[in-house]
């Protein structure tokens, strides 16, 4: 950054001064001096040292989103996720960033939108205590219980979470903290909130702790890569303080540290740390002080592991091929490939996933993909649902698949039954599994993670049953359709009309 002019009238202890509020009004101009200037202003180390392979640190996001508006040629947006550990700096960071808009971007409206009011006031006090330590002259006006201006003519506002608070919002900035809490009403609503103006990029931040495997963060940085949007991802190892001084082979975090905080340059102490530990379990540290993955209460196939369950898999010709089919036209149609190798292993080798179209594109497209051509198919399962007739067309969707070319056969069963089937593949009473999904298969293998039970108290009708939500149930139909009709010939129906 470029330093001030010094007025050699002046005392020195006045220069100094002089020079102090110069450079708090100067903009940081790299990322060094973005990290000098959080520390030096707001007394804030911001860590920067990653620990973990394919995270970031936190000087990363606060570096992305500052610098996003000053390199923003070709820039369609600044929109970024942050997915980081509880205590991890998520809600201050942000702070630090909407401070650092309002004062160095003229005209920048930044919104800070919580999964709950307290979330939203959280970070609207983190904000506040900045501006009270030496960042008054930059107000127009005090700041208020929920909104600030400054004179550069930015502006602050805290939203609720409702969809009318939202709605009809136009700004530069929306920053969402805890996005996990969400009403997904809100958040779809929030989405159409940000636009840029010519010196400014849109920007939507999306910032929380991943604690359930099916909830909103898990569907959002599922989708980042379909979007291009970047992910900052940090665990305690990001934010923990430098060990120096303790015995590894006594300490409990070393099971998960193995020589980690020996390098680490951050602020949460290491006490605190084994203290959390030995309150949660291990899931739940696991999920939120790890960032490992979310916690699998509630999940259905909780024993589903990527690293054992999913590997690269093609087509064999030496073995018989089947597909499963579950119909849907808002919902997915969903088409398995499937293989079962001599040693008894379902091997899940393509899928095909498509709504809003008819059965005839379905049908082009399922007899397109197969390997081999109709011929190699051994059966093709479906949904029993698909042999009754409908009332408008008088058909149904097992014969127009077979005026179509392909023969569809099903066996009448219960859900509970084909989950335990699956279940039974993933893993046996003797710990064996006989299940492995392609990579190429991501939506049922985002289902296999998914796939839960209806929340404690919620109104659906059983908590007996998984969750009917219209996206990962369908992948997990076409696989129990598979299950309950594969080596059952005499249960297993094929109409004639």
């Amino acid at each position: 950054m470029v330093g001030p002019v010094l007025d050699k009238s002046k005392s020195n202890i006045e220069r100094a001064a002089y020079i102090y509020s110069a450079l708090r009004r100067t903009r940081p101009g790299t990322r060094q001096d973005l990290k000098n200037y959080v520390k030096v202003f707001l007394g804030i180390d911001v860590p920067d040292i990653r620990i973990c392979p394919q995270h970031n640190t936190p000087m990363d996001y606060l570096w992305y989103s500052f610098s996003a508006d000053f390199a923003a040629e070709g820039k369609v947006n600044a929109d970024a996720i942050v997915w980081a550990n509880r205590t991890g700096g998520k809600t201050e960071l942000a702070a630090v960033a909407t401070l650092l808009d309002c004062v160095f971007k003229p005209n920048c409206r930044v919104r800070i939108l919580g999964g709950s009011g307290e979330q939203s006031g959280r970070m609207y006090q983190y904000l506040t205590a900045f501006l009270w330590n030496g960042f008054e002259e930059f107000l127009a006006g005090p700041a208020l219980k929920a909104k600030c201006h400054f004179v550069n003519n930015s502006s602050v506002e805290v939203l609720t979470q409702s969809a009318t608070s939202v709605r009809g919002q136009h700004i530069h900035k929306l920053r969402c903290d805890e996005v996990e809490l969400f009403d997904e009403d809100v958040f779809a609503a929030a989405k159409f909130t940000t636009q840029s103006t010519e010196n400014l990029v849109a920007a939507m931040e999306l910032i929380s702790t991943m604690h359930r495997p099916y909830g909103l963060m898990q569907k959002i940085v599922s989708s980042a890569d379909r979007f291009s949007t970047p992910v900052f991802k940090w665990c305690v190892w990001e934010v923990i303080e430098k060990c120096t001084d303790r015995n590894c082979s006594q300490c409990p975090l070393w099971g998960d540290c193995q020589g980690k905080a020996r390098v680490a340059d951050g602020y949460l102490k290491i006490d605190d740390c084994v203290t959390q530990m030995r309150r949660a379990s291990r899931a739940g540290w696991e999920a939120e002080m790890l960032c490992k993955r979310p916690s699998l209460e509630n999940v259905v196939f909780d024993e589903f592991d990527v690293e054992r369950h999913v590997r690269p898999l093609d087509y064999d010709p030496n073995l018989p091929l089947y597909r499963t089919l579950d119909f849907g036209f808002v919902n997915p149609f969903v088409c398995l490939w499937i293989q079962v190798d001599n040693a008894g292993v379902v091997r899940v080798i393509d899928e095909y996933v498509l709504s809003r179209a008819t059965i005839d594109v379905h049908a082009v497209e399922v007899k397109n993909r197969t390997p081999g051509g109709e011929g190699r198919v051994a059966a093709t399962f479906c949904d029993p649902a698909g042999a009754g007739v409908n009332d408008v067309t008088g058909t149904s969707i097992v014969r127009e698949l077979r005026t179509l070319g392909i023969t569809a056969r099903y066996r009448r069963s219960g859900i509970l039954e084909g989950i335990e089937l699956v279940r039974r593949a993933i893993r046996s009473g003797d710990g064996k599994s006989t299940l492995v999904i392609s990579p190429s298969c991501r939506r049922l293998i985002e289902a296999m993670q998914c796939y839960h039970y209806p929340q404690p108290g919620s109104t659906a009708a059983s908590a007996e049953l998984p969750l009917k939500d219209g996206v990962y149930d369908h992948p997990i139909d076409a696989l129990r359709y598979f299950f309950v009709n594969h080596n059952r010939p005499t249960k297993t129906a094929t109409r004639r009309y």
